[in-house]
């Protein structure tokens, strides 16, 4: 029986490794495997109002701290219990890439979209600002609080409008967000929102403020239709919500890409032309952005900020993403390519 398990293990870890070298081979599984395994995988996960893609990751990392005190006090064999661990985390890996890492592996935006990539020209770029400010500003309405079942009608809705424009897999009416397992650590490292791998699951940060809700539910939905690129999420998550007939949830779309904005116009303008063009954001969007900064500085740690941080740009570096975290950034040149900045 144990020859048989890595004679398996071997095999899908071949084929997974041969996926990674080829985008044929990963846009084949993101189109005809993922969403028959996400499928499953979401169908069972629905039926627990709890993550249990949480409980896997931290379960396992109980278990197998367990596992080696045990082996410690009984006297085992440290290779084969060093044998057995790295088995089960190979398991892990293996589950991993076929529920839905492989879809960091597909095509390309514009190769799968067939659109053009755009060069970066200073006067398109001053024109993006120029048109993108004007909607910032003429989108703005005070976010008390937001109705949830809504946004969730009106993300699927708009998700079932795109899908087949941008080769996702179309959201099942059963899907729902799910509360992390232990925010207060998520709100320490800044994190709103992740896509739970294990059981095609999103799970969304309580600590969320009512006007991030519905771009950051957007945001993680991509992730569950099949889309690895942080910066590709943030376009479809913006897409989606900018187009909502709801104000709320139209606002939330342009305000979550002013960081990136700025970002990418911090990097892009001269220093006085940088100032002015701040000076053109209406003073309730930047009173709004001074708060938003201010409730998450509360809640982060810099020292876990910095090491959960440094990991995950490893491992989307690691994983076809050459930019790392920077990629959530990127949104902006994908919008410049697509032409479409006001919905």
């Amino acid at each position: 029986m144990k020859y048989i398990r890595w004679i398996v293990l071997s095999l899908l870890l071949a084929g997974i490794w041969c996926t990674m070298r080829s985008p044929d081979m990963g846009e084949a599984y993101a189109r005809n495997v993922y969403p028959y395994i996400s499928g499953a995988l979401s169908c069972f996960s629905s039926l627990f109002s709890f993550s249990i893609g949480d409980c896997l990751i931290y379960g396992s990392m109980a278990g197998l701290l367990a596992y080696l005190v045990y082996a410690i006090v009984k006297k085992r064999s440290w290779r084969a219990t060093a044998g057995r661990m790295i088995e089960y985390l190979l398991w892990i890996y293996v589950w991993f890439y076929l529920a839905w890492g492989l879809n960091y592996f597909r095509k390309d935006f514009f190769t799968r979209t067939e659109i053009p990539y755009a060069a970066y020209s200073a006067d398109a770029f001053r024109s993006f600002l120029s048109t993108y400010t004007d909607s910032l500003n003429a989108s703005f309405v005070p976010v008390e609080k937001i109705d949830k079942t809504l946004v969730a009608e009106e993300v699927k809705k708009g998700y079932h409008e795109i899908a087949g424009r941008f080769s996702l897999v179309s959201p099942a009416g059963y899907l729902h967000p799910k509360p992390m397992l232990m925010p207060f650590l998520m709100s320490g490292v800044g994190v709103l929102g992740y896509m739970g791998p294990f059981f095609t699951e999103y799970n969304l940060n309580p600590d969320l403020l009512p006007v991030q809700y519905p771009f950051t539910y957007a945001h993680e939905m991509a992730h569950v239709l099949g889309i690895s690129s942080e910066a590709e999420a943030n376009l479809y998550g913006f897409l989606v919500c900018s187009r909502s007939g709801v104000p709320e949830i139209r606002f939330s779309a342009y305000f979550a890409l002013l960081p990136y904005v700025l970002s990418n116009a911090y990097g892009l303008l001269s220093e006085e032309e940088f100032n002015e063009w701040k000076e053109t954001i209406s003073p309730e969007v930047k009173d709004l952005y001074n708060r938003k900064v201010a409730y998450w500085e509360n809640l982060y740690s810099p020292f876990i900020g910095e090491i959960q941080s440094t990991v995950y740009n490893w491992f989307l570096k690691g994983n076809n993403i050459p930019s790392g975290r920077k990629n959530y950034s990127e949104v902006v040149a994908l919008l410049m390519a697509l032409g479409n900045t006001s919905g």
